[in-house]
């Protein structure tokens, strides 16, 4: 089927997938994480409402009572099924991918994910030869107030922005049914209606191309910071006073401006983050700890490092505070806090964002290629024979480390991709080595 990735459930509908393997979803997922109660809410993509009819079908077939939210981001999704205390819940939802897209993010008991090697692998063999009874007894459908408690939990934290001049976009996608309620009428909105057809632009912040109308008003109403949600709400992408797209893993910095003044602990962040960022969150008193991608996996390890909070490349924010999920919303308030402390100090974000950026780093740079391993180890073999390492990691690709420079290499986990990020004491060593990697890589490419 295709459609089970390392961290949820995606691919385009009525294509990868459709309507009767929706149902079978819904049905073996009680049986899987051993509930009869489900919390479930969806995105404004235009499919989401046939599957959502499908899921929840497949859900009270299998016995199970499905508690119903309605529209949600998937934040709040996480937020319900921790405060609420359920052993299974889904978001329908393709996240920041294209509007011919959707899919699932499942969670279990706390908010954790599950995975492929969580649980998904175990649903997709349940889905393709499990067997289905007519069902004893029927779970129901249950309304589920959940958004004006999510609403108020952040309030809570939200910071005096009375001296910030602050835009937002997003991106026509979930975050619209709250950020008004939270922020107030004060910021400068784009694209603040939900609409699945995502007319503006692809609700995918990471593709700077989407983030142009954002830097245009952040420049046209001199504002101190621009803000942009993906799709559904669980990442962030922000933009400084000068319209200047800010590389999200700099952004583990500025959060760590915020908590660990309050207090020293572990900070988690990708395999992938700069240098510049573990070096600041040690000057800061914080514990820098490196790990894989993706929020099946950072979720947990946040939990095992007992992390104060972390973050990606992706714009991923994941936070102690909000049960060690991840929340586009409640990191910008974050960051938010941290630029009008900054103000009053008489600096700007940008001027901050350049005190932790001190190395030039290429970004992630992506390669469709089908000989992802033997790339990978070419370039291992290749750097390593002629400068020896200061540290090596292997866990999400590899991760290889020198005195003036660093490269990370590793294959995409939900796309044919091989992602390659590169980083070094200047610009033009970095242009150097990137050069050089790239001509590796293009022998594997067919």
């Amino acid at each position: 089927m295709g459609i089970f990735k390392a961290y949820d459930i995606r691919g385009i509908y009525n294509k990868d997938f459709n309507c009767e393997d929706v149902y079978k979803i819904g049905y073996f997922l009680p049986k899987l994480l051993k509930t009869d109660r489900v919390l479930v809410g969806h995105d404004c993509r235009l499919s989401s409402g046939e599957i959502f009819e499908y899921l929840c079908k497949g859900i009270n077939d299998g016995g199970a009572d499905v508690y119903y939210t309605g529209y949600s981001t998937t934040p709040m999704i996480y937020f319900g099924t921790a405060t609420g205390k359920f052993d299974a819940s889904v978001q329908i939802t393709a996240s920041h991918n294209p509007k011919e897209y959707n899919g699932f993010k499942i969670s279990r008991t706390g908010a954790l994910p599950v995975g492929y090697d969580t649980g998904l692998a175990e649903l997709e063999k349940m889905v393709k030869s499990g067997k289905i009874d007519k069902p004893e007894k029927k779970g129901r459908m249950i309304n589920y107030e959940l958004k004006d408690k999510y609403i108020k939990f952040h309030k809570s934290y939200v910071p005096d922005i009375s001296n910030l001049s602050i835009a937002v976009d997003c991106s026509n996608g979930m975050t619209s049914i709250l950020i008004k309620d939270i922020l107030g009428n004060k910021p400068h909105y784009l694209y603040d209606t939900m609409d699945g057809n995502f007319p503006n632009h692809e609700p995918n912040p990471l593709d700077e191309n989407n983030v142009k109308d954002l830097e245009k008003l952040v420049i046209k109403d001199k504002c101190d910071i621009g803000i942009i949600y993906d799709g559904d709400g669980d990442r962030v992408i922000f933009v400084d006073e000068k319209g200047k797209f800010i590389p999200p893993d700099l952004i583990i910095g500025v959060i760590g401006k915020y908590y660990l003044k309050r207090e020293k602990g572990n900070v988690l962040h990708d395999i992938r983050t700069s240098r510049a960022v573990s070096e600041y969150i040690r000057s800061l008193g914080g514990t820098p700890y490196m790990w894989k991608v993706g929020h099946a996996f950072a979720k947990v390890k946040l939990r095992e490092i007992k992390g104060i909070f972390g973050g990606e490349l992706a714009g991923h924010y994941y936070f102690r505070d909000f049960f060690n999920c991840d929340s586009g919303i409640f990191a910008s308030l974050i960051v938010l806090n941290v630029v009008s402390r900054i103000k009053k100090e008489g600096m700007t974000f940008s001027s901050l964002i350049d005190s932790i950026r001190v190395y030039a780093n290429s970004g992630e740079v992506n390669f469709k290629i089908d000989k992802k391993k033997e790339a990978m180890d070419a370039l291992k073999d290749e750097t390593t024979s002629k400068e020896k390492p200061t540290a090596f990691y292997d866990f999400d690709g590899y991760r290889i480390e020198f005195k003036d420079w660093w490269f990370n290499v590793r294959p995409s986990n939900t796309e044919p991709y091989l992602r390659l990020v590169v980083e070094a004491a200047n610009e033009k060593m970095l242009q150097d080595k990137l050069e050089e990697l790239k001509k590796t890589i293009a022998g594997y490419i067919a």
